[in-house]
């Protein structure tokens, strides 16, 4: 049986960067669930950390836990009795030789080479593998963006634009029910083993989509490719998140966007002297074919997530994984984090019903909304019809999509080498500001025929602006976020929700935004996602916090409300 108690007492706040200054005492409240059969000196679970002064910082797990188990071994007291003391004669027992144990802690050994950052070179191999699923997620959306034209003559349905907005959207489709599983696959069978599930209908969707003779073989293939589109984001996120050092966390999330950023243009490239080549849009996709292959079969030689060994009770397993990862000096602190924050948890309770409701629905309101939020920018509608887009301004598709994917890979660059530095929240603010100034600047050359040949030059240069707003933080940092803010108890279900509504949103802006665009005008319409860009700033503003060089299990402890 276990009950949770606050326990005001006196203590020495260490600084999270260096235990060993800025010491401050501080009149502190900590939540503190104690087993009520438990014996002398047995450790408290630490279900949250609080701290009542506004001075005061979050303080390291390490030194709470050495803190209370000298506390109840020095003072003989068994957690059983706590019910029958007041808060005061609490604070009393534990606070009673505070200046002796804390020198004692003060004094206790920590070598440098556990105080420094684990090597970012051992985990840097795993992750650009799993970056592979997001080459061809980029791939696989801009690959009818060329050919699209070519494809629609061929299987006979050439001026049709629901057909052809279908032939778009048939695979966010698919990724939709991939991601609805994604989630419970990766918790099923792992991180590794979800990857390369992934590739198998990537690989079969690609070939019948290359092989096919009508409308219906292509979103049969579109179809199946987008179910491993669904199943393999997610688990990158995660994968990445996990098997990550804190220190460059943010800069191996951003692996993802310029993977995805790369299979864009490699796109395109493919897509250019493919179109003008009779049955050459088949190329493009047996070509999709090969990464694939790659993906599933490079992840056989990569190490499985240790946060997933450790849920299902393999630690021995997670020891070894975290040495491939971290090395072996960092082994001990990173098992000791991670059964911290999973203490108490039954991962195999959570429901998605749970989500939605009680102390975990804060987190999967600000993923779900974020998620959101993106895809009503508009930004999937510049990468799926660019090339019409373009064609009407009278500008070369071509030039114009190569630049658009230019701008995208240099703006993720550019958040790969802030991500740890500014940190996550001043990215996404920044970006989606800037998002609405550029779509401000296209209903202004929609607005101004005046200006004649300006009218282009803005058109495509706010266009570009767009694009590389985007990809300097709503890009990237959403994919990164959530990971960090979800717990290791929900983060396969909560991703696999967020993904969803991502996909779902995704869905009807490819199959409606040329329909609208002919109801409405491009000048309504980017005005519409201008608006919701501004709605986003807010909203990161107000919900979202900072993550950047903190521990999952850190950001967890101080995200969760008390049960």
């Amino acid at each position: 049986m276990r009950k949770t108690i606050i326990l005001p007492i006196s203590v020495r706040i260490f600084c999270p960067g260096d235990p060993r200054r800025d010491l401050k005492r501080r009149e502190t409240g900590f939540h503190v669930t104690l087993r009520q059969d438990a014996g002398v000196g047995d450790q408290p679970d630490f279900a949250r950390i609080g701290c009542s002064s506004q001075e005061s910082r979050p303080c390291s797990g390490h030194f709470f836990s050495n803190f209370f188990e000298d506390r109840m071994m020095r003072s003989n007291l068994n957690p059983a009795v706590y019910k029958r003391l007041t808060s005061k004669e609490l604070m009393d027992v534990f606070d009673r030789d505070d200046e002796e144990s804390s020198a004692r802690l003060l004094s206790s050994p920590i070598t440098e080479e556990q105080n420094s950052n684990p090597p970012w070179r051992l985990s840097l191999p795993h992750v650009c593998v799993a970056t592979i699923c997001s080459f061809l997620f980029g791939y696989h959306l801009a690959v009818v963006n060329e050919t699209l034209e070519s494809i629609s003559m061929e299987l006979g349905f050439a001026g049709n634009t629901l057909a052809e907005g279908f032939v778009v959207s048939i695979c966010l489709g698919g990724a939709f029910v991939g991601c609805s599983f994604s989630g419970l696959i990766a918790d099923g069978v792992g991180r590794r083993r979800a990857f390369q599930l992934s590739a198998l209908p990537m690989i079969f969707g690609a070939c019948l989509s290359a092989s096919t003779g009508n409308l219906q073989g292509m979103l049969l293939g579109r179809f199946f490719v987008g179910i491993g589109m669904g199943i393999a984001p997610p688990v990158a996120s995660l994968y990445v998140a996990e098997v990550s050092p804190p220190s460059v966390r943010g800069t191996y999330g951003s692996f993802i966007q310029i993977a995805t950023c790369l299979g864009l243009i490699a796109a395109l490239l493919v897509g250019l002297p493919a179109k003008d080549v009779m049955g050459g849009w088949r190329v493009c996709f047996w070509l999709s074919a090969a990464p694939a292959a790659m993906l599933a079969l490079c992840m056989e030689f990569c190490a499985e997530s240790p946060h997933w060994l450790h849920k299902h009770g393999r630690i021995g397993e997670a020891e070894a994984e975290f040495e491939r990862l971290l090395g072996a000096s960092h082994v001990k602190s990173a098992m000791s984090e991670l059964s911290r924050s999973d203490r108490g948890d039954d991962a195999d309770g959570v429901k998605f019903s749970e989500l939605l409701y009680g102390r975990h629905f804060r987190v999967v309101f600000i993923g779900t909304t974020l998620f959101a939020l993106q895809q009503l920018s508009g930004i999937n509608a510049v990468f799926y019809f660019s090339s019409v887009v373009f064609k009407r301004a009278g500008v070369p598709s071509n030039i114009a999509n190569i630049c658009i994917g230019f701008a995208n890979l240099i703006g993720s660059i550019i958040a790969m080498l802030l991500m740890d530095k500014l940190g996550r929240k001043v990215l996404l603010v920044g970006s989606f500001s800037g998002m609405a100034a550029t779509l401000g600047l296209q209903v202004f050359a929609a607005s101004s025929h005046f200006l004649g040949s300006w009218t282009l030059y803005l058109s495509v240069g706010g266009m570009l602006l767009f694009v590389f707003t985007f990809a300097l933080g709503a890009g990237p940092v959403p994919g990164l976020l959530l990971p960090e803010i979800f717990p290791n108890k929900i983060r396969e279900k909560a991703m696999a929700v967020c993904m969803s509504v991502h996909w779902v949103f995704n869905f009807f802006i490819g199959l409606l935004f040329l329909r609208m665009l002919e109801l409405i005008g491009a000048k309504i319409l980017y005005t519409i996602f201008a608006s919701f860009c501004l709605i986003a700033t807010a909203f990161v503003k107000r919900n979202v916090v900072e993550t950047k060089g903190r521990s999952l299990q850190e950001i967890e402890i101080s995200l969760l409300a008390p049960e």
